[in-house]
């Protein structure tokens, strides 16, 4: 199964494997954790340590032994998105970047539970698996939520355009 990054069945299209570009991870970085990986080969790292299928980042700590790992979450966009926004909001130690789906209960937690969030000023154009742009912006408005002080912390500094709540 393949997902925004590697999870679950597309929706629509050929893929739904679609890459963060890497503007927004130098911008928020460094990462230590990326449990939302596409399958191999990829054209970058988005952290050191990955999970990618068959292992599944939802079922598995994201501990180095007894420190948290600082993670970047790009969820697979379905069904599970926020199981994973949930998991992130409990290890309170990364930031998601997920479309603005505001009305939705598990959007509605995340907000609550982030120290930081931003309303990105342009669409997003994802990457296809290769690391070429797609054909266009993702079609939806997105967001990135910081989970902890210094996810905060970074999300504030990284210069990346929006509103700022």
């Amino acid at each position: 199964m393949s997902g925004m990054a590697g999870h679950e069945k597309p929706i629509e299209g050929a893929t739904n494997v679609w890459l963060t570009p890497k503007w927004i991870i130098d911008a928020l970085g460094p990462f230590d954790l990326d449990p939302c990986a596409a399958p191999e080969p990829r054209p970058f790292e988005i952290a050191p340590w990955t999970i990618c299928p068959p292992d599944d980042g939802l079922k598995t700590a994201w501990m180095f032994g007894t420190h948290r790992a600082f993670a970047f979450v790009n969820p697979p966009y379905g069904r599970q998105t926020g199981a994973w926004l949930d998991k992130l909001a409990k290890h309170n130690y990364g930031i998601a970047l997920v479309f603005a789906r505001t009305e939705t209960p598990y959007m509605q937690r995340a907000l609550r539970a982030a120290a930081a969030r931003c309303f990105m000023a342009k669409r997003v154009t994802f990457l296809r698996p290769d690391g070429t742009p797609g054909p266009g912006n993702s079609g939806a408005p997105s967001m990135l939520l910081a989970f902890g002080d210094e996810a905060s912390f970074r999300l504030r500094k990284s210069g990346i355009k929006g509103v700022y709540l």
